[in-house]
């Protein structure tokens, strides 16, 4: 059954006590605890590190069974590589979080592309090509010279989604070419009108049998946990009407 997971990018944020966290709950134990509230998070230090198999296991072992892990890919394939030749970095990194596949937890892998890396069809579609189908992946297209139909065509042959990226000077074409959804909601604030909005989008994937991710922005206040999770009550209230 298709459902909604909202999240973060992140929790290990002191900053969020005492507005998301108790104010007296030790750091060790806010994985867990954020897991009590929301039902997915984006990680993104795998983006500058590898992750450790131990810190793995702990992950799993700090969240319940619907918990999903969404994973930023590491700089190498996509800022130091880009794309290219990167098919032997890419089988470590999958190596590395095959744990969070196996245990079904693994929402997707997020490649996010450099802003000064434009539109090449051929590079992209080598790239899909040397990812395993088994792997849900997103992409992350931060040049706009990639907001055309033959990108999304590629996408979709390989079943990999557009990533709708969400900041104060640009979004992503709202385009689906996945079996699930992927959204980076990245601006400080969001009005309830726009809060509002964001459901009625999410929810239409659900309505058509998709799984919709959806992560906001974390790092400075509590506000994006908090709007995650005024999203997940908003969508218990519906189904509960």
């Amino acid at each position: 059954m298709s459902q909604i997971y909202a999240g973060t990018s992140g929790w290990a944020y002191p900053n969020w006590k005492p507005d998301f966290y108790p104010a007296k709950l030790a750091q060790k134990k806010f994985l867990n605890y954020y897991a009590t509230q929301l039902n997915t998070v984006e990680v993104n230090f795998t983006f500058r590190q590898l992750v450790k198999e131990s810190t793995v296991q702990n992950w799993l072992r700090e969240t319940p069974e619907h918990f999903r892990f969404a994973v930023k890919a590491h700089q190498v394939i996509t800022h130091i590589k880009r794309l290219k030749g990167a098919e032997e970095f890419v089988t470590r990194f999958l190596a590395t979080i095959e744990p969070l596949a196996a245990a079904e937890k693994l929402a997707a892998v997020l490649f996010q592309l450099p802003p000064n890396l434009k539109a090449d069809p051929e590079l992209l579609k080598d790239f899909i090509a040397i990812l395993p189908r088994t792997v849900p992946v997103a992409f992350e297209f931060r040049h706009e010279s990639w907001f055309e139909d033959s990108t999304w065509e590629i996408l979709k042959s390989g079943k990999a989604a557009v990533c709708v990226a969400e900041t104060e000077t640009r979004t992503t074409p709202d385009v689906v070419t996945a079996e699930f959804a992927y959204y980076r909601f990245r601006k400080p604030t969001y009005t309830g009108e726009e809060r509002h909005a964001m459901l009625d989008r999410i929810e239409q994937h659900v309505a058509a049998g998709r799984n919709a991710y959806a992560y906001f922005k974390h790092e400075e206040t509590p506000e994006g946990a908090q709007y995650a999770a005024e999203l997940l009550r908003q969508v218990s209230k519906v189904e509960g009407d």
